[in-house]
């Protein structure tokens, strides 16, 4: 349906851009590229730090790495030929995105040390007000949400966590000048991050402690150099990284079977993880100790050769009772043991909002998203919300993968952001808003598919809010969830509401 929109209010002849995109990481990046390709060049990105990289420019503790291959976590339409090994470090992949940066000549239109505090709909204008901190606002058509979920450290609701006196830092803001040798530290959280800087430590501090609440299902990595010849190979015939990159794909998929759903599959997944374990680890009550009670694929598996052989090395224990406090000299369990340490170091994942919005959104009528996703986020098919027209977020509810790389699921919303977009430029659109019918029917089969997968088994998970509610996971293969992006009607499932001929002037204007 299209229709006129209300005359439009005084901008007092304020800038106009086409597109703001919030977050200059791998999906802030991909957004840019894709606006590029598709002739929309009048965008900005809005980037709080000093420098690109998102999640890959703030992991940089010890042994940082993908647990996705490199040819599957890039994007298809920037192709790498030059990764070094099957799984790269943190620092390779900064690089990767720093190239991208380059060959697309994206620093200039990148703002940096600009925090977005909220953005706000005019509805008669059309235009997105992007409130930023200590700077003017800036005015645009449309607007990427693109700051992504993993972006802000989360520490655990911990007693006495202020208290301790010595070193304290997290694994998602590493101190690099703080020498852990000879030190005894403690190491809070066994999730991706945990299995990945513990055997690091284990390496250089004298002594090290690590803090398991819940063991994971842990699958070996297995990580090869790539031969200079390989990589001759994929830069001069770039058909063969395609093909490389999509046998990844596939053989991802197949992995769906043993952990998105509760199937025979899942034993086999089980049976590798528990095999890999009585392998490396020797002792019977340790194998107990990191044994999990819940179904593979319930929370994120754990990739790694290294995490299994630190732990049973001479200066390094598990420690299993539950920490009923931290003080200032360490961490005290509930079996009244205080464990002293130099430094405390937070495994502990990120701040994953299932419920309310990364940054205030106010739509239409000064409906406030964060207040409607108060008990769950959701959208239409993750990228859209209805009543607030013209704004598309990337990684959105219910678009995590469990078992791919979140790229493939990241390029999928990033075309249909980028169609969207364009749609509203080309065709002058005041207003493009799904419609809540849409949505409504969406998420309900979202949540309906969700009953049957792993993640809704009944361990407690990241994936998940506080009652239960599954914000986070796309119960499907990695295929479908590209299909259902390719099969977006923006005819059907949206409303569209034209500027007025006096508004198109005025927003030609003022570009």
């Amino acid at each position: 349906m299209t229709g006129t929109s209300k005359k439009r209010t005084d901008l007092n002849d304020k800038p106009v851009v086409d597109t703001a995109i919030i977050g200059a990481g791998f999906a802030g990046i991909g957004a840019a590229i894709r606006l590029r390709q598709s002739g929309v060049e009048d965008f900005v990105l809005l980037e709080r730090d000093t420098r690109p990289g998102g999640t890959w420019r703030d992991n940089t503790y010890p042994g940082a790495a993908c647990d996705i291959p490199s040819r599957l976590y890039s994007y298809s339409f920037a192709p790498n030929p030059d990764w070094s090994k099957t799984y790269s470090g943190s620092a390779e992949i900064l690089s990767y995105i720093d190239t991208m940066v380059a060959d697309h000549d994206l620093d200039r239109r990148i703002r940096y040390g600009a925090t977005v505090t909220g953005v706000v709909f005019d509805e008669a204008n059309g235009v997105w007000e992007c409130a930023i901190a200590d700077s003017d606002p800036l005015y645009a058509r449309t607007v990427v949400v693109a700051s992504g979920p993993l972006s802000t450290p989360g520490y655990p609701d911990i007693t006495g966590i202020e208290e301790f006196a010595g070193k304290r830092m997290h694994s998602a803001d590493w101190d690099h000048d703080y020498d852990f040798t000879g030190k005894k530290v403690g190491v809070i959280g066994t999730g991706a991050s945990g299995v990945q800087v513990i055997p690091e430590l284990v390496r250089s501090a004298a002594q090290v402690s690590v803090f398991q609440r819940t063991p994971g299902w842990v699958l070996p990595r297995i990580n090869p150099s790539v031969s200079a010849r390989t990589k001759k190979a994929y830069a001069r015939i770039p058909l063969l990284q395609s093909a490389s990159r999509a046998a990844w794909f596939w053989g991802h998929e197949s992995v769906a079977l043993g952990v998105v759903w509760n199937s025979p599959l899942t034993r086999v997944v089980e049976a590798v993880s528990k095999i890999s374990m009585r392998a490396q680890v020797k002792d019977p009550w340790m194998r107990r100790q990191l044994t999990p009670d819940f179904r593979a694929g319930c929370k994120r598996l754990l990739m790694t050769s290294a995490y299994y052989p630190a732990l049973q090395e001479d200066n390094c224990r598990l420690i299993t009772w539950p920490i009923a406090r931290i003080s200032e000299k360490g961490v005290r369990t509930v079996e009244g043991v205080e464990h002293q340490f130099d430094a405390l170091v937070f495994a502990t994942g990120f701040e994953v909002s299932k419920q309310g919005t990364p940054i205030p959104i106010t739509g239409r009528d000064g409906r406030v998203l964060g207040d409607e996703w108060s008990r769950g986020a959701y959208a239409y098919k993750s990228i859209a919300v209805s009543g607030y027209p013209n704004l598309y977020f990337t990684f959105g509810p219910n678009s995590g993968p469990g078992h791919s790389s979140a790229l493939v699921y990241m390029e999928a919303q990033i075309d249909a952001i980028v169609m969207a977009v364009t749609t509203v430029l080309r065709r002058r659109l005041a207003v493009l808003d799904v419609h809540p019918t849409a949505q409504a029917d969406y998420n309900a089969d979202i949540q309906r598919r969700l009953e049957k997968t792993t993640w809704n088994s009944g361990c407690k998970s990241w994936y998940l809010t506080e009652d239960g509610f599954n914000a986070t996971m796309f119960p499907g293969f990695a295929s479908q969830y590209v299909a259902q992006m390719r099969g977006i009607d923006l005819t059907h499932d949206f409303t569209a509401v034209a500027l007025a001929p006096d508004d198109v002037e005025a927003s030609v204007r003022t570009r």
